[in-house]
Protein backbone atom coordinates (compact mmCIF):
# COMPACT_ATOMS: atom_id res chain seq x y z
CA UNK A 1 0.00 0.00 0.00
CA UNK A 2 1.46 3.10 -1.11
CA UNK A 3 0.13 6.84 0.43
CA UNK A 4 0.59 10.31 0.60
CA UNK A 5 0.17 12.53 3.76
CA UNK A 6 1.20 16.18 4.01
CA UNK A 7 2.02 17.24 7.44
CA UNK A 8 1.36 20.89 7.91
CA UNK A 9 2.72 23.62 10.55
CA UNK A 10 -0.41 26.50 10.70
CA UNK A 11 0.21 29.55 9.16
CA UNK A 12 1.41 32.89 11.19
CA UNK A 13 -0.73 33.56 14.37
CA UNK A 14 -1.06 36.27 17.04
CA UNK A 15 -0.04 33.79 19.51
CA UNK A 16 0.14 30.05 21.20
CA UNK A 17 -3.34 29.86 23.14
CA UNK A 18 -5.53 27.52 21.60
CA UNK A 19 -8.17 30.63 20.28
CA UNK A 20 -4.86 32.76 18.68
CA UNK A 21 -5.97 33.92 15.47
CA UNK A 22 -3.58 33.81 12.32
CA UNK A 23 -2.20 37.52 11.76
CA UNK A 24 -2.81 38.96 8.12
CA UNK A 25 0.32 37.69 6.62
CA UNK A 26 -1.28 34.47 8.49
CA UNK A 27 -4.27 34.52 6.21
CA UNK A 28 -1.96 35.32 3.10
CA UNK A 29 -0.36 32.17 4.19
CA UNK A 30 -3.09 30.11 4.14
CA UNK A 31 -4.58 31.49 0.38
CA UNK A 32 -1.24 30.59 -0.90
CA UNK A 33 -1.71 26.94 0.93
CA UNK A 34 -4.88 26.88 -0.92
CA UNK A 35 -3.28 27.04 -4.10
CA UNK A 36 0.07 25.15 -3.32
CA UNK A 37 -2.44 21.64 -2.82
CA UNK A 38 -4.94 22.62 -5.70
CA UNK A 39 -3.56 20.28 -7.73
CA UNK A 40 -2.18 17.74 -5.13
CA UNK A 41 -5.04 14.95 -4.97
CA UNK A 42 -6.21 15.72 -1.62
CA UNK A 43 -8.61 13.70 -0.61
CA UNK A 44 -8.96 14.90 3.36
CA UNK A 45 -8.32 17.63 5.82
CA UNK A 46 -7.87 16.72 9.31
CA UNK A 47 -6.83 19.38 11.98
CA UNK A 48 -5.85 20.16 14.92
CA UNK A 49 -8.66 22.14 16.93
CA UNK A 50 -6.24 25.27 17.89
CA UNK A 51 -7.65 28.27 16.14
CA UNK A 52 -4.78 29.23 14.02
CA UNK A 53 -4.15 25.34 12.81
CA UNK A 54 -7.75 25.40 11.93
CA UNK A 55 -7.71 28.85 10.13
CA UNK A 56 -4.83 27.97 8.44
CA UNK A 57 -6.99 25.11 6.09
CA UNK A 58 -10.36 26.16 6.00
CA UNK A 59 -9.44 28.35 2.90
CA UNK A 60 -8.51 24.70 1.12
CA UNK A 61 -11.10 22.71 2.65
CA UNK A 62 -13.72 25.08 1.43
CA UNK A 63 -11.83 25.34 -1.89
CA UNK A 64 -11.84 21.64 -2.78
CA UNK A 65 -15.31 21.29 -0.78
CA UNK A 66 -14.09 19.00 1.63
CA UNK A 67 -15.57 18.62 5.32
CA UNK A 68 -12.59 19.84 7.32
CA UNK A 69 -11.97 17.40 10.48
CA UNK A 70 -10.60 17.85 13.85
CA UNK A 71 -7.99 15.79 15.89
CA UNK A 72 -7.14 16.28 19.00
CA UNK A 73 -4.11 14.36 18.57
CA UNK A 74 -3.09 17.19 16.31
CA UNK A 75 -3.08 19.58 19.31
CA UNK A 76 -0.18 21.66 20.62
CA UNK A 77 1.63 19.14 22.55
CA UNK A 78 1.48 20.34 25.93
CA UNK A 79 4.91 20.00 28.05
CA UNK A 80 3.68 21.63 30.98
CA UNK A 81 0.65 23.57 32.20
CA UNK A 82 1.77 27.09 33.07
CA UNK A 83 4.30 28.87 30.20
CA UNK A 84 7.84 28.59 30.48
CA UNK A 85 10.39 30.85 29.63
CA UNK A 86 13.57 27.72 29.66
CA UNK A 87 10.68 25.99 27.49
CA UNK A 88 13.28 24.98 25.24
CA UNK A 89 15.53 23.42 28.05
CA UNK A 90 12.60 21.89 28.72
CA UNK A 91 12.24 20.33 25.76
CA UNK A 92 15.54 19.59 25.32
CA UNK A 93 15.06 17.03 28.52
CA UNK A 94 11.97 15.33 27.06
CA UNK A 95 13.71 14.34 24.64
CA UNK A 96 16.66 12.78 26.70
CA UNK A 97 13.53 10.92 28.99
CA UNK A 98 10.87 10.20 26.31
CA UNK A 99 8.56 9.50 29.84
CA UNK A 100 9.39 12.56 31.74
CA UNK A 101 6.22 14.26 32.27
CA UNK A 102 6.86 17.86 33.93
CA UNK A 103 3.69 19.26 36.30
CA UNK A 104 0.57 19.25 34.20
CA UNK A 105 2.19 18.39 31.26
CA UNK A 106 2.04 15.09 28.96
CA UNK A 107 5.37 12.93 28.18
CA UNK A 108 7.35 13.09 24.66
CA UNK A 109 6.66 9.16 24.58
CA UNK A 110 2.44 9.77 25.14
CA UNK A 111 2.45 12.88 22.59
CA UNK A 112 4.72 10.56 19.78
CA UNK A 113 2.37 6.83 20.05
CA UNK A 114 -0.44 9.19 19.20
CA UNK A 115 0.48 11.12 16.42
CA UNK A 116 2.33 8.10 14.61
CA UNK A 117 -1.23 6.29 15.72
CA UNK A 118 -3.01 8.92 13.66
CA UNK A 119 -0.02 8.76 10.63
CA UNK A 120 -1.10 5.26 10.47
CA UNK A 121 -4.48 5.28 10.21
CA UNK A 122 -4.28 8.29 7.32
CA UNK A 123 -5.64 7.80 4.26
CA UNK A 124 -3.55 8.84 1.10
CA UNK A 125 -4.22 12.37 0.01
CA UNK A 126 -4.94 13.43 3.72
CA UNK A 127 -3.42 16.81 4.72
CA UNK A 128 -2.64 16.55 8.76
CA UNK A 129 -2.96 20.61 9.97
CA UNK A 130 -0.95 20.87 13.37
CA UNK A 131 1.80 22.56 15.47
CA UNK A 132 5.99 22.43 15.30
CA UNK A 133 5.95 19.63 18.43
CA UNK A 134 3.89 17.32 16.72
CA UNK A 135 5.96 17.49 13.19
CA UNK A 136 8.74 17.75 15.00
CA UNK A 137 8.03 14.23 16.90
CA UNK A 138 6.63 12.64 13.48
CA UNK A 139 9.88 13.28 12.07
CA UNK A 140 12.18 12.25 14.58
CA UNK A 141 9.94 8.79 14.25
CA UNK A 142 10.40 8.48 10.57
CA UNK A 143 12.93 10.43 9.43
CA UNK A 144 15.49 10.23 12.44
CA UNK A 145 15.44 14.10 12.24
CA UNK A 146 17.69 14.16 16.21
CA UNK A 147 18.71 17.86 16.09
CA UNK A 148 16.42 20.74 18.56
CA UNK A 149 17.75 23.28 15.82
CA UNK A 150 16.25 21.36 13.06
CA UNK A 151 12.72 21.85 15.41
CA UNK A 152 12.97 25.15 16.03
CA UNK A 153 13.75 26.41 12.32
CA UNK A 154 10.16 24.91 11.22
CA UNK A 155 8.53 27.88 9.84
CA UNK A 156 5.08 29.00 9.42
CA UNK A 157 3.84 28.24 7.38
CA UNK A 158 5.69 24.61 7.10
CA UNK A 159 4.62 21.35 4.35
CA UNK A 160 6.00 18.04 4.64
CA UNK A 161 5.02 15.63 1.76
CA UNK A 162 5.20 11.96 3.54
CA UNK A 163 5.10 8.99 1.25
CA UNK A 164 4.21 5.72 3.30
CA UNK A 165 5.24 2.62 1.30
CA UNK A 166 4.74 -0.61 3.78
CA UNK A 167 6.50 0.60 7.02
CA UNK A 168 9.05 2.73 5.26
CA UNK A 169 8.53 6.63 4.87
CA UNK A 170 10.49 8.84 2.23
CA UNK A 171 10.29 12.46 3.79
CA UNK A 172 10.62 15.74 1.91
CA UNK A 173 10.05 19.30 2.53
CA UNK A 174 7.92 20.98 -0.01
CA UNK A 175 7.47 24.30 1.58
CA UNK A 176 9.78 25.80 4.25
CA UNK A 177 12.77 28.09 4.65
CA UNK A 178 15.44 25.23 3.99
CA UNK A 179 15.42 21.25 3.78
CA UNK A 180 16.27 19.15 6.60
Amino acid sequence: MIKTIYLVRHCQAFGKEQKAELTEEGKEQAKELMYFFANRNVKRIVSSPFTRALQSVQPLADNLELQLEIDDRLAEHRLISNNLKDWLERLKESLQDLDLKLEGGESIGEVTKSAMELLEETTDGTVLATHRNIIGLILMQIKGMKGIKEWTDLSHPDVYEVLVKNDSYDVRRVWGKSEI
